[in-house]
């Protein structure tokens, strides 16, 4: 797998692989970015019917994997957004030279949840929104925090709420997630979805990723749920 040396690929070695396991079964909160407590947004915009988020925060497959713990949400699928279809693949993408970030396109039902809850969880449990172009061990521009909104409304809540959350310094740096419209979003490969779930001891994931899920089920009780919603059982209609 193309990425980098010091992340993915890495950590999937069994001297590393052993080493991350121990190290997350001792002290997860050492494991991810930790989570930031933070206030919901201040604004928000009534919606009706399914509607769609897609985020991006680093590694599709723990973004993926927070969103199908999270109730309310209809399908969380692993892909690819900001660049051209030509190029949408792992392999292109994986390169940094694309303009795609890896993303998570999000339907649900806002009388469950609501889009400005779906942000909060993203700010506070799925990434760290100070990082550059990386995340964790990954770094590059496919790596990037984006969000990219599908209506004016999506766009009004999610800049508004990046304001909010600097002037209250929830966090100790700037929050760098570019907010801009969704041009095309295509799913990743086959593989790569529902990753989280098929694969919980792959050493990236126990280290990464899961650690972001029990912080989910800690900080957000009332949206955690156990079973997650897979692509390969959901069923979503618009």
């Amino acid at each position: 797998m193309p990425k980098s040396s010091l992340s993915r690929v890495s950590l999937c070695a069994a001297a590393i692989g052993a080493l991350a396991v121990a190290a997350f079964a001792v002290a997860p909160s050492l494991a991810a970015e930790d989570a930031v407590i933070i206030p919901p947004p201040a604004a928000s915009a009534p919606e009706t019917g399914i509607k769609t988020a897609v985020l991006a925060g680093g590694c599709f497959w723990g973004v993926q994997g927070v969103f199908q713990h999270t109730a309310g949400i209809v399908s969380a699928v692993s892909g690819y957004s900001g660049g051209s279809k030509a190029n949408a693949d792992y392999e292109k993408v994986s390169t940094g030279t694309t303009g795609h970030a890896e993303s998570v396109e999000i339907k649900y039902d806002p009388q469950k949840i609501s889009y400005g809850k779906i942000l909060q969880i993203f700010f506070s449990v799925v990434h760290d929104p100070t990082q550059l172009n990386r995340q964790g061990p990954d770094s590059g521009t496919q790596y990037r925090s984006a969000i990219f909104t599908t209506s004016d409304e999506q766009k009004k809540v999610a800049d508004a709420y990046i304001a909010q959350l600097n002037a209250a310094k929830v966090y100790n740096k700037p929050i760098v997630t570019k907010v801009g419209a969704l041009e095309a979003f295509y799913p990743a490969e086959g593989y790569h979805q529902d990753y989280l779930t098929l694969h919980p001891n792959q050493p990236y994931i126990a280290y990464n990723d899961i650690p972001k899920v029990e912080n989910l089920k800690k900080i957000f009780v009332e949206n955690y749920i156990e079973k997650p919603t897979l692509v390969s059982s959901s069923k979503v209609t618009n």
